[in-house]
């Protein structure tokens, strides 16, 4: 299904003068209940003020995808406002935003919810997205837009609708201290190793660390009364600076293509034990997706 079938010329609102993203949201609401007079007004609003809590849904881009599931509606529902002078707002990029989509779905989801907001997604990335829509005369204009960018809503939730794109990594030739900064720095608990074709080579965890600086572990296991652990880990700082990542990377990462269902990667997971699963593409490295990912866009939403 191609993404534009989604749109309803009688819910896109362009040239919106709004003073801020909550003022945005509310006009929109109003837009979708003049629509819908029997829906409740202030349980939407309700329920989307209660994602927005949970976390900035402005992606960067001069683009916000606020959206909310709620019993008031039966099925996905897609309101559109287009800010030409621009809300300044928290965003990732500190851009202002220009471009509301407001979606609304059941609590139960509806069928296409996670698609549509990956294919909405995609749609905002492409550089020439904002300037086509700021420059639309009609409702009908937008919604020809989208129609000719050939975006298509899949049936399938795949990886690639819920991974981290351009995930934080780490060359090969790096040393333990560099891998030690980057997990405190970026604050991520995984790091593909890549090289410099950007293909995937490894990975390193704390687990990686923990086993590089106690590699006798099971002897230790065995005999704890005795485990030397200042002298293991004073040894462990010394070679901070002189250990290689490909020294102690794990060299079978667990990987799934882009296209392969979520529910795949979720298996593997479990399976494998992984904390991580690396998602290849034409055999580079194009995201990462964690438990986090499947539980903060997928159950959370």
């Amino acid at each position: 299904m191609n993404l534009s079938k989604i749109f309803d010329a009688g819910l896109i609102k362009i040239k919106m003068t709004a003073a801020s993203k909550d003022e945005a949201i509310s006009q929109l609401i109003d837009l979708f209940c003049r629509q819908y007079p029997d829906k409740s007004r202030d349980a939407i609003l309700d329920a989307v003020v209660e994602r927005e809590k949970l976390g900035n849904t402005s992606m960067g881009r001069g683009v916000a995808f606020p959206h909310a599931r709620t019993d008031i509606v039966t099925g996905l529902h897609a309101t559109i406002g287009i800010i030409p002078e621009g809300i300044e707002a928290e965003t990732p990029d500190n851009k202002p935003i220009r471009l509301i989509v407001l979606l609304l779905t059941p609590r139960n989801i509806s069928k296409n919810y996670l698609q549509t907001l990956s294919g909405l997604a995609s749609f905002a990335r492409r550089p020439e997205t904002l300037p086509s829509l700021l420059k639309a005369e009609s409702a009908d204009e937008v919604i020809e837009i989208v129609d000719k960018t050939d975006i298509e809503v899949k049936k399938i939730l795949t990886v690639g609708d819920v991974m981290t794109p351009d995930p934080v990594t780490v060359a090969p030739d790096k040393t333990l201290k560099d891998v030690a900064n980057i997990l405190f720095e970026k604050k991520v608990r995984c790091l593909p190793v890549v090289d410099s074709n950007n293909k995937l080579v490894g990975e390193i965890t704390g687990i990686e660390l923990l086993k590089f600086a106690l590699p006798n572990y099971k002897s230790f296991i065995a005999n704890i009364a005795n485990i030397p652990e200042i002298e293991s880990f004073e040894e462990l700082l010394h070679k901070e600076h002189a250990a290689r990542v490909s020294n102690f990377m794990k060299t079978n990462p667990v990987i799934v293509q882009r296209d392969a269902p979520v529910i795949e990667a979720a298996a593997m997971m479990l399976f494998k034990k992984a904390e991580m699963v690396s998602v290849i593409d034409d055999g580079k490295l194009v995201g990462v997706i964690t438990k986090t990912d499947i539980v903060s866009k997928i159950v959370r939403g």
